[in-house]
């Protein structure tokens, strides 16, 4: 690459950008880039006291997971953050639910279970065999995303507190906002890593699989899903609802990136109702499966570097770059070509708008699908820029310390 004349100023433009990426890069509360910068020596500071067992006389801090009260907590929908009120909401349920199947052979003959939606899928296909049931979707589906809201909020918070942050604890981690931050990891580890295998095994029983992407379109529409598929569809809209709950009503402690991924988590949800709503699940199935995959290693990645396994954190990161580069561009170009060149092979009958017909095909339907998938696929080459800048400026320089991390974290605490 040619030198700039001696005495040339650099373009604005450049030194705006370069600008804006080193803040990214610097930046130690950022969602990505702050793990991976230097961190300071596990147990080199004190103890710091666990939200579980916050014992202040002043009122509990918002993010905090001391409970208030269950009905306190309800009505302030800090259900969300302690785990032993979103427990209480779902045993609630489940035992209104059981009361229900008991009583009503004696009381309520022939009446369904008002309960039922909430813990199960709803809306059957008349006439399906048991042995491969269908179902399509309406209304109820809401029910079911709001009761698994409170057990994503139940999961998370068990995780997250007595699962990781005792794992972060026993490697020496001893400030709050890392113990947090282990937390978060673990907690999207597991997630990530459970929902990809699922992913897997239904794309598996689908005509889908390996990315046949023709069959994304032939015999729309795929409105009669198979049960395992629309569960798995419903628990991921209930995680991401659960997600951006937590961040809107600031039930988490502020993080400096709050908007990026409020934005973020707003555009998946839509991308989930929309795709669910005009019967393109096939592709939405291709879609998760090629970003919960790649979220694993990256959260793993995450987890190691705080909790300072270096060279498995190395090794981790070097499977991450390649299973992100094959699933997260090769796989999302296969998707948007079979947008951009296999759209006309769904049926002639297919291409109309009729919602009550579960057809939404009209021709300009094609742009609306490949234009959002194109931006989250530049999305997703900006953030693998950032990650191949973060990895080579931590290869160039392992051992420098960072002390406005220090400060950023001793403000958490």
């Amino acid at each position: 690459m040619a030198r700039p004349a001696e005495g040339t100023k650099p373009r604005p433009e450049a030194i705006q950008t370069s600008g804006f990426l080193n803040r990214i890069e610097n930046d130690p509360a950022h969602h990505l880039a702050g793990p991976f910068r230097p961190q300071t020596p596990l147990g080199e500071y004190p103890a710091v006291a666990s939200p579980v067992t916050h014992t202040g006389t002043g009122p509990v801090v918002r993010w905090s997971s001391q409970s208030s009260g269950f009905w306190a907590d309800i009505k302030s929908l800090r259900w969300v953050v302690v785990p032993s009120s979103s427990l209480k909401i779902l045993l609630i349920v489940f035992v209104l639910w059981a009361n229900w199947e008991l009583l009503a052979p004696h009381l309520a003959i022939d009446i369904p279970n008002p309960f039922g939606p909430l813990l199960f899928i709803s809306y059957r296909i008349p006439g399906t065999p048991d042995e491969d049931p269908r179902y399509h979707k309406g209304y109820l589906d809401l029910l079911f995303i709001a009761y698994y809201i409170v057990f994503w909020s139940f999961v998370r918070q068990t995780i997250t507190l007595y699962i990781f942050r005792p794992i972060a604890k026993w490697f020496g981690i001893r400030r709050e906002s890392k113990m947090d931050r282990c937390g978060e990891q673990g907690y999207a580890v597991v997630y990530f890593a459970i929902m990809a295998t699922w992913g897997i095994r239904i794309m598996s029983q689908l005509p889908t699989w390996w990315y046949r992407t023709e069959h994304f379109w032939i015999d729309y529409p795929h409105w009669d899903m198979k049960p395992e598929l629309k569960r798995y569809y419903l628990m991921q809209a209930a995680y991401w609802c659960q997600q951006l709950l937590v961040m809107v009503l600031g039930l988490e402690k502020p993080r400096k990136d709050f908007y990026e991924l409020v934005v973020h988590h707003i555009v998946t949800i839509w991308l989930v109702g929309w795709s669910y709503l005009i019967n393109l699940t096939y592709i939405g199935n291709a879609v998760y499966l090629s970003m919960d995959l790649p979220d694993t290693f990256l959260a793993l990645s995450l987890l190691l570097s705080y909790l300072q396994l270096n060279r498995t954190k190395v090794a981790v990161f070097a499977v991450f770059l390649c299973i992100w580069t094959y699933f997260r561009h090769w796989l999302n170009w296969v998707i948007l070509y079979s947008v951009w060149t296999e759209f006309d092979l769904m049926p002639e009958t297919s291409k109309r708008w009729s919602p009550q017909d579960g057809v939404w095909m009209v021709w300009w339907m094609k742009y609306q699908i490949f234009v959002p998938l194109f931006l989250l696929q530049l999305l997703n080459i900006f953030w693998y820029f950032l990650i191949l800048r973060l990895a080579w400026r931590a290869a160039r320089d392992i051992t420098t310390t960072d002390s406005r991390e220090d400060e950023t974290d001793t403000a958490d605490n």
